[in-house]
């Protein structure tokens, strides 16, 4: 595939991501804030593992089905006003909460802001795509994780006092105030981007571009190192509440999860734009640090007498390892992808993040509720294990003159 450049708008390329990354942040913030908190549901331990792993599936389940859907959207009337409309509808669904104030909607409300969340994630990244070429692709895309890790390092900590000084509804209110406030800022921070003239497309032409190795290979990639940070958020406090931790404690490890991908993944996007860091490595390292880590915490969940200790490099090994895959898959994604099809590709890639998303929870909650923690999360290191060997002994992808993922 030859590079395609950013169109020649010069007010394009002199707009800011700052306020592409203050939508990445909402979603990691707003996803993890409540995650993180999910365990005070049910004081049944084996019902609360489903119960958690069910709650913290819904938000991404319904990604799933609409990113495609959104993604495509985006590319045909473009990415703008579909990051728009998601940011409000963000914020409209977590206001909701706040009027009705029964907690036995949560599940509803997760559903609507995965809903929103679909829409502004893909035409977000789309933006960041468009916005960088084949040499910078790198530190945008680990700019933008970076944003959402600072996210994910703030939401369960401060999801956690919210809760403490509010309640819930607290919580709620402060995520839809800053739906608003993060709309406006995309708003008045960012141009208008036409739609670019699309070559047709036959739903052949689809299945085709997605099932080649320069889309799958990153995807299974960000797919497994998503399920990882999930799955951390959730059951790493569960495995440090069996260890006696308390809850400020367990909701700091989770933030020193995500405060390593806010350092790893610039520097990751960074070391690629470089030409020091190849695609296929740096893929394959993210998932076995990930798969480390979850390892780490499956030791302390089997024996809750082991140093609780072990959770911090635990905490640092899934961090650090999901923060080094993920700017290398979306750039590599990118640089396979012409800027026309930017939309669906990033929406069909994050199809992929959130199977991980919604399917490791439910995997390791299910498993650990027919049996135990600890098989659960060795049952979801396995699978990475597995998936990182996939990638490393699969032919890497080469580029396509058509300009398709390849």
């Amino acid at each position: 595939m030859t590079d395609h450049p950013r169109t020649t708008d010069r007010s394009v390329r002199r707009c800011p991501l700052a306020p592409l990354y203050g939508a990445g942040f909402l979603t990691a913030f707003g996803a993890h804030g409540v995650a993180a908190n999910l365990g005070v549901l049910s004081t049944d331990q084996g019902a609360s593992l489903l119960t958690v792993g069910l709650l913290l599936a819904v938000y991404d389940a319904v990604e799933v089905v609409l990113k495609p859907v959104f993604g495509s959207l985006a590319d045909r009337i473009g990415p703008r006003p579909v990051m728009l409309g998601g940011i409000l509808g963000f914020a409209a669904a977590s206001a909701a909460y706040v009027l009705i104030d029964d907690p036995a909607l949560l599940g509803a409300v997760r559903f609507a802001q995965g809903a929103a969340a679909a829409a502004f994630s893909p035409a977000a990244s789309a933006m960041v795509g468009r916005f960088s070429d084949r040499g910078t692709r790198g530190r945008s895309f680990g700019g933008y994780g970076a944003a959402k890790s600072i996210g994910y390092t703030l939401g369960p900590v401060a999801g956690g006092l919210l809760i403490m000084v509010g309640g819930e509804r607290l919580l709620f209110a402060a995520l839809a105030a800053l739906g608003v406030l993060i709309a406006a800022w995309v708003r008045l921070g960012t141009p208008h981007l036409e739609p670019l003239p699309r070559r047709r497309a036959t739903p052949a032409d689809l299945v085709r571009s997605l099932a080649q190795p320069g889309f799958l290979r990153p995807t299974l990639a960000l797919a497994g190192g998503t399920a990882a940070l999930t799955v951390g958020v959730g059951f790493l406090p569960l495995a440090g509440a069996g260890a006696g931790l308390s809850p400020i404690t367990t909701g700091a490890l989770v933030s020193l999860l995500g405060g390593c991908a806010i350092v790893v993944q610039p520097w990751a996007g960074r070391a690629r734009d470089r030409g020091r860091l190849r695609d296929t490595p740096g893929l394959t390292v993210g998932l076995v640090l990930a798969a480390g880590g979850v390892v780490l915490t499956a030791l302390l969940a089997a024996a809750p007498t082991a140093p609780w200790l072990l959770l911090l490099p635990a905490a640092v090994a899934i961090g650090a390892g999901t923060a080094l895959l993920t700017p290398i898959g979306f750039a590599h994604l990118a640089d396979h992808t012409p800027p026309d099809r930017l939309g669906r590709t990033m929406g069909s890639a994050e199809v992929g993040r959130e199977v991980g998303d919604a399917g490791g929870p439910l995997l390791v909650g299910a498993i650990a509720a027919a049996s135990s923690l600890a098989i659960g999360l060795a049952a979801l290191a396995g699978l990475l294990l597995v998936s990182g060997g996939a990638i490393a002994f699969s032919a890497p992808a080469s580029p396509r003159p058509d300009g398709e993922a390849g």
